[in-house]
């Protein structure tokens, strides 16, 4: 079955947030633990200032929980996923590399519940981050080039997440259930309509998800996507719809949630750092000041590259969810 339950339900016992000065400026921008306002993080390159957001995000994780982790699962979206495993050059602790492009967040989430619950390891670290300027090098165009950006792209988010579980009983926070993510294509191929290629994805994710478990949209405190954007928001509605789930006002996007509307981002946020930052700050410090008691985390991705776009290959999605919630024993 692809959705895991988690006996021991591992629990979060720190997490912490770093996000640039646009996302600062936000809706969310008082959520995250801190913000850097230079773009470059004291670096030469936007690459370098991607790395270190991720070495603030682990290690100011890692000092909130209290506890040193035996492992880290991490990932990013640029090649060989060089951000995470760069950085843990300062890290200095065993490293799993995950990618599922803007899913990282979830699927690193769900690899360090797996290890925990298994008894393979007592506690775990599990990150994701992006820079909005090295995705835009990566999948489209170098900043320096100035083009137009059509109505449909979403900003990436630079941020970092970082979330550290642990088999311990002394936090009531849990991560209890994950659903793991097909591969879904319906043939979009525009490199600028990010959340029409992940929506599909999503509502196959969703719609396993509650059939495997026995639940329903209003069973949760909120549902969160990822990085849809309005139009993957709206088309994931309307996909669910049809299969018999009413979203209705508890689900939310993160990558419409992160900015706000007079920061001209188009359909919204995206990027592994997107969810990494809204659950590392937003989500669970919900958690803490008791306004959530369970929810379904959901990080979606798309799937390409630029070499197969360039080949003229269409744009597969994945999204993968995890149930956090809070528990009595």
């Amino acid at each position: 079955m692809s959705t895991i339950i988690f006996n021991h339900q591992p629990r979060i016992v720190g997490w912490y947030s770093v996000a640039g000065k646009k996302e600062s400026q936000g809706p969310l921008g008082e959520t995250f633990s801190r913000i850097v306002e230079d773009e470059y993080f004291g670096g030469k390159t936007h690459e370098v200032a991607e790395r270190r957001l991720f070495v603030t995000a682990i290690q100011g994780a890692i000092q909130v929980a209290g506890i040193q982790p035996d492992l880290v699962f991490a990932g990013d979206l640029l090649n060989q996923i060089v951000s995470s495993s760069f950085a843990m050059r300062d890290i200095g602790l065993p490293y799993v590399g995950i990618y599922g492009a803007c899913s990282t967040m979830a699927l690193s989430l769900i690899n360090a519940a797996a290890y925990v619950d298994a008894g393979l390891v007592q506690s775990a670290v599990a990150a994701a981050g992006s820079h909005f300027a090295t995705a835009e090098r990566q999948y489209r165009t170098p900043l320096e080039f100035g083009n137009q950006r059509p109505p449909s792209s979403q900003w990436t988010v630079t941020g970092a997440g970082a979330t550290v579980l642990s088999a311990s009983k002394e936090s009531k926070i849990a991560v209890t259930c994950a659903t793991i993510g097909r591969v879904v294509d319906f043939g979009i191929k525009d490199v600028n309509n990010m959340g029409a290629c992940m929506a599909p994805a999503a509502a196959d994710t969703l719609e396993r998800h509650f059939a495997n478990t026995h639940t329903q949209p209003a069973d949760y405190d909120a549902i969160f996507s990822g990085d849809l954007g309005q139009i993957g928001e709206e088309a994931l509605r309307d996909l669910l719809k049809e299969r018999g789930y009413d979203l209705g006002q508890k689900y939310y996007d993160c990558g419409k949630l992160i900015y706000a509307e007079e920061q001209k981002v188009d359909m919204g946020g995206s990027g592994c750092g997107c969810s990494a930052v809204t659950l590392n700050g937003f989500i669970l410090d919900k958690f803490k000041r008791g306004d959530y008691h369970k929810v379904l985390f959901m990080a979606t991705g798309a799937l390409l590259s630029p070499t197969t776009c360039f080949q003229g290959e269409s744009i597969p999605g994945v999204a993968n969810a995890v149930v956090i919630e809070e528990v009595t024993e």
